[in-house]
């Protein structure tokens, strides 16, 4: 039984490690693009992605 405790522990934590990775990641690019003069296109960027999220979210139910 506690084997198995930590395995989900573990995969808890590997899973939660990668989701900051990733909004880090995002973060930097979001503000390399505003460094650069490209605000605007990680405005549109950031808005198309969205509607493709919710658009695939709308279709599977």
């Amino acid at each position: 039984m506690e084997t198995v405790l930590t395995v989900l522990l573990v995969r808890f934590g590997i899973i939660a490690a990668v989701v900051v990775l990733l909004g880090l990641a995002l973060f930097a690019v979001v503000l390399w693009m505003r460094k650069h003069g490209r605000g605007d296109q990680a405005r549109q960027l950031a808005e198309f992605a969205t509607r493709q999220v919710l658009d695939n979210r709308r279709r599977r139910r």
